[in-house]
């Protein structure tokens, strides 16, 4: 059983342009809606559940691909126990159903600090509920930079260090602890910037807790406004 999973060019050329184009534009982009470490951050994220999946890609169209790409079991079948790989998944093993999208926007001389992914265990109440996996897109990668680098901990136990690459897609277990090197030796103004997933899987009582679909943005109501006005065009 793998810690975490690599592909090196799951996203490349024209689709990873346009969609690094749109979410790093976006209107929701603003101060990171995170707390702790991801102080020195910006971003936007959605939280939504299976049943959410199809309003977000409604209105978000161009994160269709990603999400194919992050969900499809093959991807990251590599984190099961090799009997589960041979002969597939126990049937008890629930698939995720709820998840949280972020996109995370670091710049120079910034890091985010070792932590543990478990944005949802507030919202789902419940207690100690880390995802099932973790997600990771790199969106951009400023030429020349040094550092950025992943780096994924259980313990004292060093697991591994992934370096950054445009178009990669990592998958890693969520219960790990991990964190964001900081980066130098870029341009000025230039951000490092990935699109991650936190993909859990919850009992019914918890995920009827859940909103199907949420935007969570720190960029003011004007960003949801102009939204709203923008869908309503587009159905008229």
């Amino acid at each position: 059983m793998s810690e975490y999973v690599t592909h090196r060019a799951a996203l490349k050329g024209a689709q990873l342009e346009s969609l690094r184009e749109a979410l790093l534009s976006s209107r929701f982009v603003g101060r990171s809606q995170l707390m702790g470490t991801f102080q020195g951050s910006r971003g936007f994220a959605f939280i939504f559940t299976e049943a959410g999946r199809a309003t977000l890609e409604a209105r978000f169209p161009f994160l269709r691909e990603y999400l194919a790409l992050a969900m499809e079991p093959a991807s990251w079948r590599g984190l099961l126990p090799w009997r589960e790989r041979l002969f597939g998944p126990r049937p008890e093993r629930r698939r995720p159903n709820a998840f949280y999208l972020n996109l995370l926007l670091v710049e120079p001389g910034k890091s985010v600090g070792r932590h543990i992914d478990a944005t949802l265990q507030g919202p789902s109440g419940v207690e100690g509920a880390v995802p099932e996996h973790v997600s990771v897109l790199y969106l951009a990668v400023p030429r020349g930079a040094n550092g950025g680098e992943l780096v994924m901990t259980r313990g004292q136990e060093w697991l591994g260090v992934v370096r950054p690459r445009e178009g990669m897609l990592v998958h890693f277990r969520g219960d790990l602890m991990h964190e964001v090197r900081p980066f130098t030796g870029a341009l000025e103004g230039a951000l490092r910037a990935s699109l991650v997933c936190e993909q859990y899987a919850f009992e019914p009582e918890a995920l009827a807790r859940l909103p199907e679909f949420r935007i969570q943005s720190k960029a003011g109501f004007t960003a949801y406004l102009e939204e709203h006005r923008a869908r309503t065009t587009a159905e008229t």
